[in-house]
C-alpha cells in the first residue's frame, strides 16, 4: 500500500508540476488553470467507477484531490529586479 501511495503521491507532483508549466506559457495563467480544473472536475463527476459500492466516497476524494492540487498553484510571481 506504501509503494502505492509513493506512486500515486509521484504522478500528482509530475502533473502539477506539467499543468503549471503550460499555464505559465500561457498569456493569462490564472484563466486557463480555472478553465483547466472545471474540466477536470466535470470529468471525475462524470467517470464510471465500477466494482465499488460506495462510488460518492471515492468521486468525493477525487474531487478533494483535483481541489488540493490546484489549491497549491499560484499565479507567476513578477519579479521586480528584473529591468
Amino acid at each position: 500500500m506504501d509503494e502505492l501511495n509513493g506512486r500515486m503521491i509521484a504522478c500528482q507532483l509530475l502533473i502539477t508540476g506539467l499543468i503549471a508549466r503550460v499555464a505559465n506559457d500561457s498569456n493569462d495563467p490564472l484563466r486557463f488553470l480555472t478553465e483547466f480544473r472545471d474540466e477536470i472536475r466535470a470529468v471525475v463527476n462524470q467517470v464510471n467507477i465500477a466494482g465499488m459500492e460506495n462510488t460518492d466516497r471515492v468521486r468525493q476524494t477525487a474531487q478533494q484531490t483535483v481541489d488540493e492540487l490546484f489549491s497549491l498553484m499560484k499565479p507567476p510571481s513578477v519579479d521586480s529586479s528584473v529591468d
